[in-house]
């Protein structure tokens, strides 16, 4: 298992790789997913937010659009936070949906399920709720923890809203049939930003680092 310090500095890689693509092709919006559950993908999209959040030119944005099973508010340890759905579907504001850690980071949970949210997330109304969080807080990186891609629809309903996404997969256990058809599908409708090898019990020799 990693040490705290070799976790760190693993996502501060990682976020400097991402902010570095995301700068040198004006991109903002950025999709997580996984092939299958327990892949880790939220555990990865939170630590990325809280390493760009590290950046204090960088704001950043994380929102919980895992309808069916959300999970952000759990890690987090929020207490009965708003529901991110409300606030798609035009029910809620901005401010009372995000709330704020730090300086520059906003976070929006979920704190309920949603039976329809692959027509959720394809709606003019989500198109129109996304594009006010853009206009209102201005953010760098957009950072968007969706379901697994090979539960249901909801990723392939959503990904025109993302400029590109992130692919989390689990070692020894995600296999390569199923990175292969997640990869190929994330292609056709965006930019494949990389894929993320999580919980590998192996790491590469330090070099005297």
């Amino acid at each position: 298992m990693k040490n705290l310090d070799e976790a760190h500095t693993a996502f501060d890689i990682m976020r400097t790789r991402v902010l570095q693509a995301l700068h040198q092709n004006h991109w903002t919006s950025i999709a997580i997913t996984s092939p299958t559950a327990g892949c880790g993908k939220t555990a990865v999209g939170l630590n990325l937010a809280f390493s760009m959040a590290n950046r204090r030119d960088c704001r950043t944005v994380l929102v919980d659009l895992d309808l069916r099973r959300p999970r952000v508010g759990a890690a987090l340890g929020t207490r009965n936070p708003s529901a991110v759905v409300d606030f798609l579907k035009g029910h809620k504001s901005l401010e009372e949906t995000f709330f704020r850690y730090g300086d520059n980071l906003a976070i929006a949970c979920n704190s309920q399920p949603e039976r329809l949210a692959a027509e959720l997330l394809q709606s003019p109304d989500t198109a129109r709720a996304l594009q006010s969080v853009k206009e209102k807080l201005a953010p760098d990186a957009m950072l968007f923890d969706l379901p697994p891609m090979l539960a249901n629809d909801d990723v392939i309903a959503f990904l025109p809203n993302v400029d590109c996404a992130i692919l989390v997969v689990e070692a020894e256990v995600s296999t390569a049939a199923e990175i292969d058809l997640c990869e190929r599908e994330l292609s056709q409708k965006t930019n494949v930003l990389g894929v993320v090898l999580n919980k590998c019990r192996f790491t590469p020799d330090k070099y005297g680092y």
